[in-house]
């Protein structure tokens, strides 16, 4: 799911310095472009990511980004939980780890 797909994103660009899309579309298997796509929701959101070309290059977060939690109000907070949770009772591994994470982000 894109949702789940565009936190782990972000969780994986703040343990990581800097990522490759190559690397990201292995990971969640899908397509480099989808990859970029994701990028761009991300950064209309209101996310800091920049891209690097070249040998070195990859996607970054601006070192200073802290993500907030007083971004999303309680209820939506509640709604992203519930939702994951949903597809973590379908069997989907990857809302388990989404959930998880963001649970312990949320301090829920």
């Amino acid at each position: 799911m894109q949702i789940s797909r565009l936190f782990e994103i972000v969780y994986i660009m703040l343990e990581k310095e800097k990522v490759t899309a190559r690397e990201l579309a292995e990971r969640f298997e899908v397509t480099s472009r989808t990859i970029y796509r994701d990028v761009e929701n991300l950064s209309a959101a209101g996310i800091p990511v920049y891209m690097t070309k070249g040998r070195n290059g990859g996607l970054s977060l601006l070192p200073e980004f802290v993500l907030d939690k007083t971004v999303l109000t309680q209820r939506e907070r509640d709604e992203i939980l519930s939702a994951l949770a949903g597809l973590s009772a379908t069997g989907r591994d990857e809302a388990d780890g989404a959930l998880s994470k963001l649970a312990s982000l949320f301090g829920d």
